[in-house]
């Protein structure tokens, strides 16, 4: 069991390998948060849907109603600032997820 309820704090840049053809060596990288680009219209999955959907006969594909996770997989893009490489890497799960900020100092 890992503990979710932690705040998880990275850095805005880090040091790591670069696979670009330039590279090929540890450089720094600016790193952001994923996120999904908006989804076209006119995916093969989509118009398949679309089709099946049209007409009579009401909802034909299953719909997701389980939900059971509380957080998602924080995805971060990272990119080379000698070459532009852009890459990416998953880390764990957690509720709370921020980039570069000051740490909090607690005062006991």
């Amino acid at each position: 069991y890992i503990s979710l309820d932690k705040m998880v704090n990275v850095p805005k840049e880090r040091k790591t390998y670069c696979k670009g053809k330039k590279c090929n060596k540890h450089t720094l990288h600016k790193v952001t948060q994923y996120k999904a680009g908006k989804a076209s219209n006119f995916a093969q999955g989509k118009r398949r849907y679309d089709n099946k959907q049209a007409g009579f006969g009401g909802q034909t594909k299953p719909v997701f109603h389980k939900k059971a996770k509380t957080t998602k997989k924080i995805t971060l893009r990272l990119e080379c600032k000698e070459c532009k490489a852009k890459k990416q890497l998953c880390i764990k799960r957690t509720k709370h997820f921020e980039l570069g900020e000051k740490k909090k100092v607690e005062k006991y």
